[in-house]
């Protein structure tokens, strides 16, 4: 039996050559996040903002939003956010949080089931005070932010300074791509994200470890050869493993979106944008990165170069 091979044996793709198409891209990206960033800002989910969050199903199978959101604003709890989501028939409310403590919360969800009960089925209720949505918003900076700085710490022992410094660009990188989609598609923004972003750091880190290993081998093993050659090879080296590892996870993630109900779908999504945005920073940005710096330093004295066999490649990991 054939084995499947989604990448070829032997391939020479000139990969760092489009860094002159990727370099600019990811340079405009990150401008237009920045830019959204400070305009527009996230879409930050009740846990953040605090308030009363209701999800109901229309035990008719069909919702009128204009005649909920009437009732809905009617109650005199300020502006309310109704949309539909997952199968036809369920809606969301989201009430802007109460002044007067956990009891002005509740008596939102009071008076919610007392005007939608007899239309709607009550499938998920969430509340939360301005007290712990204020902790929840400072331990989830913080969690980011320590993550963050633990893997950069990290990189910085794992490597010598010019690949910490890429797998350092590249990891930052991937968190602005990332927090962008956030910002361009409004997604809500909660603590499911938090555990979403700190996934795809992760996932990052083992994609740039792992083409990285494989071009502190080569640096090794081929002194004089052109550095530009010398990266496209690193690249080819691992493309198989990289190609088989993005795609069975991009597979994984897809079914979760599609099956995987409302519940999972938001963390799904961002990981599964996560991914490509991992795969697409390593072999673009990452790498190619390294022609700027002084990735040689130190090694001209080293023993003589090894030849590399006719049309053969290093072994990938």
């Amino acid at each position: 039996m054939r084995l499947l091979r989604i990448v070829p044996d032997n391939t020479r793709f000139k990969i760092v050559r489009f860094r002159r198409f990727s370099y600019p891209f990811s340079a405009a990206y990150s401008v237009l996040v920045v830019a959204l960033f400070l305009t527009v800002g996230l879409n930050f989910g009740i846990d953040f903002r605090g308030g009363t969050l209701i999800e109901m199903q229309a035990k008719s199978g069909k919702t009128e939003i204009a005649t909920i959101r009437h009732s809905a604003t009617a109650l005199g709890f300020g502006e309310v956010e109704v949309q539909e989501f997952g199968t036809a028939g369920d809606v969301s409310m989201r009430f802007a949080l109460q002044p007067g403590g956990e009891a002005a919360q509740q008596a939102v969800v009071a008076r919610a089931r007392d005007v939608f009960t007899t239309d709607y089925e009550f499938r998920r209720v969430e509340t939360v005070g301005p007290r712990v949505s204020g902790e929840l918003v400072q331990a989830g900076t913080l969690g980011v932010v320590l993550a963050i700085v633990g893997v950069l710490i990290y990189l910085w022992f794992r490597f010598e300074m010019p690949l910490a410094l890429g797998a350092i660009v590249g990891t930052l990188h991937d968190i602005v791509l990332t927090v962008g989609f956030f910002l361009i598609t409004q997604l809500e923004f909660n603590l499911t994200s938090i555990a979403a972003i700190l996934t795809i750091v992760g996932y990052s880190l083992n994609e740039t470890v792992v083409v990285f290993d494989r071009t502190r081998e080569l640096l090794r093993r081929y002194k004089t050869m052109p550095i530009e050659e010398l990266l496209d090879l690193s690249v080819n080296s691992t493309l198989s493993r990289t190609a088989i590892t993005s795609t069975t996870t991009i597979l994984s993630l897809l079914a979760l979106v599609l099956f995987g109900g409302t519940a999972i779908e938001g963390f799904a999504l961002v990981m599964l944008v996560g991914v490509v945005v991992c795969t697409y920073s390593a072999m673009f940005i990452s790498t190619p990165v390294l022609l700027y710096l002084d990735v040689r330093s130190g090694r001209h004295d080293q023993a003589a170069e090894e030849k590399l066999p006719a049309g053969a490649k290093p072994k990938a990991s």
